[in-house]
């Protein structure tokens, strides 16, 4: 996934002031964010060190309790063991306290009374410096002067220090996707299988703050991937879900959170940290999705008071509802399993059943409203069994279920309050047991809220001559008109030009290819013109040289790559700027500077010339090379976070060339102003 590179190349001082607003971007970064989460980010790292100190030394004490025989040391070890196990208990709890302080956090400007969300914390980076690696790339690989890039290496500098601390906000996810978008140029331009930026990233696990580190430029992509999901958590948890609208962009955040996670699940292996591992983005994909269902089930519960005796809509919440716990029992499922369950926070796993158990009480009390105050017409009461035991099968003939009449429906609809209020029951004795979600009042009022009017509908229903009563009401089939699924992040949000956009178009100069500069060289116009045929856009090719020429007797030959015309750069000139150059050229001829692919077991350099290569005649648009990466025929697809390049070490550099041509299929002499 690379964004499209930019076709014409600014002047120096149109580049001058694009790097200037260009670093426009990086503005609007919270400082004050980067010191709390800075310090945050130090207790975490701090309280892990002190969980492993206790590791080693409870590992220790079991391998002396079980290799000594002697009584008392036994009994003095037995001691220290339940210390350290104290000791242990006591660290994990403060460092689930430090991942779960965001969640107290109610949404900005709310004035309703919902469920709070879970959102994700930013994974942490260190500081990293560019210059070096950078430098002594463009200079030993691209010919350039690594020091004349000093602006652009500074900006990248800048981009990612802001990218460090983006604000909760779309312009914080437009940093984010601007800093990949450049990371995915950087992958097509300085890496390839057989060279790296030779950098180490160091970043710290959103959930532990266990530090890891790599030298793959991917770790880089997937952790600033993570980051785009995370962010998205936080934006769909502030927002105001009390409005129909607000409950949209919630669900859609939460649905762009799961869309990140599954890409970086589907294109990430061997994962370096406990929070992006496959199981780790499998539990957080289905968590969002159950956040996004439930901020359906807001949508469509606000217009319910409005309209409480209306049966469809009761019979649709109720569905959506069990919806919503379905989702959240799957979410539970994944979150309880190892290894997950060793480094989620208890407090997350905890508050997914709390949901579950609350919408499951809601599915059943939107039924038994539906069932007692609504006056259900015939195709109503046939809808009213579809919840209950589903749609029936074409081959089975259909058989009333439910009561027919009103005081046999208000019964079963008994029932299910009755149920409802045990789950409510189990939603606030599980909200108790958690320490951390204790202190969420928000939670509690919304539990509690939810009780007391399930118990004051059965106070309604109960009547002192009631003694029959149903045994068991039946279960609610989950069902949604809104199905949400995981969209992929937009990187076009933060679609910006390539850094290093001076270095020429990556479809040629990239470290996958190796070329020599030659020149200058100095052609004379002759009568029959220079003595060469030009094809090509960006940069133009050479494409045919006439033997004995003046372009021959100057050096010059086919599938050279013309990067500079009396000493200005025209690696993104067009053919036509090319051809209008050379037109205006007098009897003193022209000074051009070309570049010559060589076989890939060839470095860059200077000296003697080999031969050019044919299959360079065709142009990059005849060949449909419309995006930056190579063709696949010519190089073989890497994964957009593909970590481990040993099975490609072995293989053959590719160069990203198009297949050979004839020469005599170049176009007629007439269209270059080279021969006539």
């Amino acid at each position: 996934m690379i964004p499209e590179e930019k076709q014409d190349g600014p002047s120096s001082s149109e580049e001058s002031t694009g790097l200037q607003a260009a670093g426009s971007v990086c503005k609007g970064s919270e400082t004050a964010a980067q010191a709390q989460r800075g310090r945050l980010q130090s207790r975490r790292a701090r309280i892990h060190q002190q969980i492993s100190k206790e590791i080693r030394m409870r590992t220790g004490a079991e391998n002396l309790y079980r290799a000594t025989s002697n009584s008392q040391v036994r009994e003095t070890v037995a001691l220290e063991l339940s210390y350290v196990n104290s000791s242990l208990q006591l660290l994990k709890e403060e460092l689930e306290e430090l991942n779960c302080s965001v969640d107290a956090e109610g949404p900005a400007g709310s004035e309703g009374v919902a469920v709070p969300m879970i959102p994700l914390g930013l994974k942490e980076t260190k500081e990293l410096d560019w210059s070096a690696a950078l430098t002594d790339l463009i200079s030993q690989h691209f010919g350039e002067d690594g020091a004349s890039f000093e602006a652009e290496i500074k900006e990248l500098a800048d981009l990612r220090q802001a990218m460090r601390t983006p604000s909760r906000s779309e312009s914080g996810l437009e940093l984010l996707a601007a800093y990949y978008n450049q990371l995915c140029l950087l992958d097509a331009r300085f890496v390839s299988p057989a060279r790296s930026l030779g950098l180490l990233f160091h970043w710290y696990d959103s959930l532990t703050g266990v530090p890891a580190q790599q030298r793959a430029l991917a770790f880089e992509k997937g952790s600033v991937l993570f980051n785009i999901g995370a962010l998205h958590t936080q934006i769909g948890a502030r927002q105001d879900r009390s409005s129909a609208e607000g409950a949209g962009r919630a669900a859609e955040a939460f649905q762009r959170a799961a869309g990140a996670f599954r890409l970086l699940r589907d294109k990430f292996s061997h994962a370096p940290s406990p929070d992006m591992s496959p199981a780790s983005l499998s539990a957080l994909e289905q968590l969002m999705v159950a956040q996004a269902q439930e901020c359906v089930f807001e949508g469509l519960s606000l217009p319910a008071p409005a309209a409480p005796h209306d049966c469809s809509a009761q019979l649709r919440l109720a569905q959506e509802a069990a919806q919503v716990a379905s989702e959240y029992e799957r979410a539970h499922g994944a979150m309880a399993r190892p290894p997950v369950q060793d480094y989620v926070p208890f407090a997350w796993t905890t508050l997914v059943r709390v949901k579950a158990e609350h919408f499951g009480a809601l599915a059943h009390y939107h039924a038994a409203t539906a069932l007692c105050d609504g006056s259900p017409a015939e195709a109503e009461l046939l809808a009213l069994e579809q919840v209950f035991v589903g749609p029936p099968a074409p081959s089975e003939p259909r058989r009333p279920v439910l009561p027919q009449e009103p005081e046999e429906r208000r019964k079963l609809g008994k029932a299910h309050l009755k149920r409802a209020i045990l789950r409510q029951e189990e939603a606030l004795r599980l909200h108790a047991v958690c320490r951390a979600l204790r202190r969420v009042d928000l939670l509690q009022a919304v539990l509690g809220q939810a009780l007391r009017r399930s118990l004051a509908k059965y106070s309604e229903l109960d009547l002192e001559d009631d003694f029959f009563e149903a045994t068991e009401a039946p279960d609610i089939r989950p069902s949604t008109h809104g199905r949400p699924e995981a969209r992929a992040p937009s990187f076009s949000r933060g679609k910006a030009a390539d850094i290093f956009h001076r270095l020429g178009p990556l479809s040629v100069f990239s470290v996958k290819n190796r070329w020599r500069l030659v020149g200058p060289v100095h052609v004379t116009r002759g009568e029959g013109g220079f003595g060469f045929t030009l094809r090509g856009d960006s940069p133009v090719l050479i494409a045919a040289v006439v033997p004995g020429g003046h372009a021959a007797a100057a050096g010059l030959r086919e599938g050279d790559y013309i990067v500079s015309v009396d000493g200005q750069p025209c690696r993104w000139w067009k053919h036509a700027q090319v051809v209008a150059q050379l037109r205006g050229v007098g009897a003193e001829g022209v000074s051009l500077q070309v570049a010559t692919l060589l076989p890939s077991t060839e470095p860059p350099g200077t000296g003697d010339r080999r031969p050019a290569l044919r299959g360079l005649l065709r142009s990059q648009k005849e060949c449909g090379w419309e995006t930056l990466t190579p063709a696949p025929a010519r190089a073989s697809p890497r994964p957009l976070l593909g970590w481990s390049r040993k099975a490609q070490q072995g293989r053959p550099g590719g160069r990203l060339c198009p297949a050979p041509r004839p020469l005599a299929a170049a176009p007629p002499p007439s269209s270059c102003p080279g021969r006539q």
